[in-house]
């Protein structure tokens, strides 16, 4: 019987190939999309799953809050004596683990000299806590030795091509030789942190690297990753409970003023490591992580972009119902009961998505490679191949079958026998009213997508042309490698002697960067200094940073070549003025102030600018000019070029550098590329979004073209008279597609409250935001009517330029 059901099923798609094409077109787009999400989502969620151990491990972060409560700073990584400390403490902890990243760091092996961004130093138990696949090596004894290293295969076959790299000295920073202790397999795309070096953390007890006894007890210096492993289903409760009063024990000192508790301005929190990639947004983390939000909403698109397809398939099945009326009776006359009839309707449901189904894989298998390029992830359609999601995949299209063909199949099998087969049966009443809510539906929801996707252009315009306070263009950002400041002026000296040379300027950070370096103030009150209570950054500048960046002065002046008490001053920005609760930036000119120890005054306050993206507001920062032989507060390098011609400054610095550097890598990226870095995922957010809203509504049309054309057949007799009663063209087509348009109006009433919240939410999380403008939702509901009308209007031109003769010569 159900062999008959799919015969059946199949003649009838033949029968009616134009409904056919278009069910099947439409729900072999929305499944693709489906597929295609469903394997992004896939690889978000599995973020660290790799590790058999995974579930084990946790994360020990950060905060630092205002002596008020409020927290000004989260980091993903905590001071160096933590980590032996909590495993002292808690008896529960199984082993820990630690990661010190290194930046940019110089490499070098024979004549090959490059900069590695993923450089860390890892202790022996890193590779007891997380999966590394050892190629060459001990994996026991890898990391143990100071002044060792482990590289990744890549990384090991770029120094030495086919070389065997185990005992071969590699020299980093131009500073010590590490030997190369093994070689392992990179870590998944799907991890949180991908290291390509792995350097001895045990070499980091050389005083000359860093010293032991700056290991145990330098709480300050928060820039080490570090990883508990805990026993199975451990209640990690008992350990968060007790972290203040650890806190408050292990970081108190013989100068700790009394009955003061450190667990009132900084706190540690455990936080698991497979919710890192999804749920953490701190403010320095390993990697640029993703967002939970963003796997939430493209699940909710996937859905959506499937129930229109299905909402489509619903639509044009119950339309047709009229060409079937006869059939269905003669059926019932002939002993079929409903639930015969049913199962008959859901098996051609079922069957044309399985074929839709098909289509689709072949769709993903296409779009998998493009997707990649656009999203910049390695997605994979071999997830789906994993024995926990083949057999949902295999349940899909009898799912979306059943969902898509349960109410056409229960409308159908209504059909009473008599009415039918006498011709006296009409489609009306609910069913109508059902269809035109369904096409109420899709174009609300494609007007929600269209009016989504402008706001987050706008917002992405607004960021990339708004007045940032600073000059991003024609503006080289370089390591800062000179070990004293003698060298780093006859370098600057030497450039400056040609034109196509604007400035040079040193800093502890750049702008695009985030300012996590802060300390602690005092600020002229009264006759006396007061400390401060609101977070100050810090930014170490020399001379001629604030020129470089032509950065206004709102009062004041910079620092200057001309004053040698300059070092003991400071530059404040607006935002400093207004925190410190002074009146004016001409008023903090000349003021007493005190900034990590150094007692100076404030000699100028420069214009607020944007140093970090437009996600933060602009932090009080101050600016102080080290001593000549403080050269390590500086970590990188600002040249202004002239405009004109690019190639030739980067080629003129390149051999300046050579001369100045040799064991230094040259490798440098101008701001504005920088910059817009900075909004790379709301980029790819919004392309996926207007790519998604197009699907969306290219589906929605296919629909109502289906739903339109079989409309104008049932009424072609009708247009027949009304044209010979004489009855325009443009008459017959306002008339046809008025009932269509009367639903997108309806549609874009629905929608626009529905997208304001959804954008008033995503706007939030700026802190500087356009306004939603009101027209963008005139223009979503006009652009959707258009569409519409143009789909329907084909066919109703089609209908009103025809001759009634044809349509009336059986009356």
């Amino acid at each position: 019987m159900i062999r008959n059901y799919f015969k059946m099923a199949w003649r009838n798609l033949m029968k009616h190939k134009f409904i056919s094409f278009i069910n099947l077109f439409g729900l072999s787009v929305g499944l693709a999309c489906c597929i295609l999400i469903t394997i992004y989502i896939l690889h978000e969620t599995s973020y660290d799953t790799y590790n058999k151990k995974a579930s084990r491990i946790y994360r020990v972060t950060r905060t630092f809050n205002n002596p008020d409560g409020a927290v000004t700073l989260r980091l993903g990584t905590v001071a160096p004596p933590f980590g032996p400390l909590l495993q002292n403490y808690f008896p529960d902890i199984q082993k820990v683990t630690r990661l010190l990243p290194n930046g940019k760091t110089p490499v070098k092996y024979g004549d090959k000299l490059f900069n590695e961004n993923q450089v860390f130093f890892a202790d022996e138990h890193f590779m007891e806590l997380f999966d590394v696949n050892l190629v060459k090596g001990n994996p026991d004894k890898a990391l143990v030795d100071p002044f060792t290293v482990i590289l990744s295969e890549p990384i090991a076959k770029k120094y030495f091509g086919e070389e065997d790299p185990v005992n071969k000295m590699i020299r980093i920073n131009n500073q010590f030789n590490l030997k190369v202790s093994g070689v392992y397999q990179p870590l998944p795309s799907n991890a949180h942190v991908h290291p390509e070096i792995m350097v001895s953390f045990n070499t980091l007890k050389d005083t000359a690297v860093y010293g032991e006894k700056q290991l145990q007890t330098n709480f300050g210096n928060n820039s080490f990753f570090t990883y508990l492993l805990l026993p199975e289903n451990y209640p990690v409760k008992n350990i968060e409970n007790q972290l203040p009063d650890f806190v408050d024990k292990k970081m108190f000192s013989p100068r700790t003023p009394p009955n003061f508790r450190f667990s009132t301005i900084t706190q540690l929190q455990l936080q698991k490591l497979t919710d890192i990639h999804l749920r953490s947004h701190l403010d320095f983390e390993a990697e640029e992580n993703g967002d939970i939000k963003r796997v939430y909403i493209f699940s909710v698109i996937a859905l959506i972009i499937l129930l229109i397809a299905c909402i489509n398939y619903m639509n044009l099945s119950t339309a047709r119902s009229t060409l079937r009326a006869k059939e269905i009776g003669i059926r019932k006359v002939s002993g079929a009961g409903k639930g015969e009839l049913v199962a008959q309707f859901l098996c051609e449901s079922v069957l044309i998505t399985w074929i839709a189904m098909l289509i689709a894989l072949a769709f993903v298998w296409i779009a998998i490679p493009w997707l990649n390029d656009l999203s910049g992830l390695h997605l994979s359609a071999k997830a789906l191949l994993q024995w926990k999601w083949i057999i949902p995949v295999l349940l899909v299209p009898f799912a979306v079958g059943l969902l898509a063909g349960v109410y056409p199949a229960l409308f159908m099998s209504s059909f009473q026998p008599v009415k039918t087969l006498k011709g006296l049966f009409k489609t009306g009443g609910k069913s109508i009213s059902f269809r035109q809510a369904l096409v109420v539906v899709q174009f609300g929801i494609s007007i929600v997508l269209i009016i989504t996707t402008s706001i987050v252009f706008q917002q992405l315009h607004f960021m990339q042309k708004a007045k940032l306070g600073y000059s991003k263009e024609h503006v080289m950002v370089l390591p800062y490698y000179f070990t004293n400041n003698n060298q780093f002026e006859a370098f600057r000296n030497d450039l400056l002697t040609m034109a196509i040379i604007k400035n040079t300027g040193r800093s502890s950070r750049v702008p695009t960067g985030r300012l996590l370096d802060s300390q602690n103030a005092s600020a002229e009150s009264g006759d006396s200094l007061k400390p401060v209570t609101s977070e100050l950054k810090f930014l170490a500048v020399d001379y001629d940073f604030i020129p470089s960046y032509d950065i206004s002065m709102a009062a004041g002046r910079n620092f200057s070549r001309a004053f040698t008490t300059d070092t003991s001053n400071f530059v404040i920005n607006e935002a400093c003025v207004q925190t410190l609760g002074w009146k004016s930036a001409e008023q903090a000119v000349g003021r007493n102030f005190s900034y990590g120890g150094v007692k100076g005054k404030v000699i100028g306050v420069a214009k607020d600018f944007h140093f970090e993206s437009l996600h933060q507001r602009i932090a009080p920062m101050v600016m102080a000019l080290p001593k000549p032989e403080q050269n390590g507060f500086f970590n990188q390098l600002t040249i202004k070029i002239a405009a004109g011609n690019p190639a030739e400054a980067v080629n003129t610095i390149e051999k300046k550098w050579r001369t100045y550097l040799p064991e230094m890598p040259f490798e440098f990226s101008f701001l504005d590329d920088k910059y817009d870095e900075l909004y790379r995922s709301e980029k790819k957010q919004g392309s996926l979004f207007t790519i998604f809203a197009c699907i969306a509504i290219f589906i929605a049309c296919l629909g109502l073209l289906g739903l339109s054309s079989f409309a104008i057949t049932q009424r072609i007799k009708e247009i027949g008279i009304r044209k010979v009663l004489g009855a325009g063209t443009g008459n017959i087509v306002m008339l046809l597609s008025g009932d269509f348009m009367k639903l997108i109006i309806l549609a874009a009433l629905i929608s626009f409250p529905i997208a304001w919240f959804a954008m008033k939410q995503w706007l939030a999380d700026f802190a500087y935001r356009i306004d939603i403008p009101w027209w963008v939702f005139l223009a979503a509901g006009l652009v959707t009517a258009a569409i519409a009308l143009i789909t329907v209007s084909t066919q109703a031109i089609k209908a009103a330029i025809a001759n009634p003769v044809k349509s009336l010569r059986t009356e």
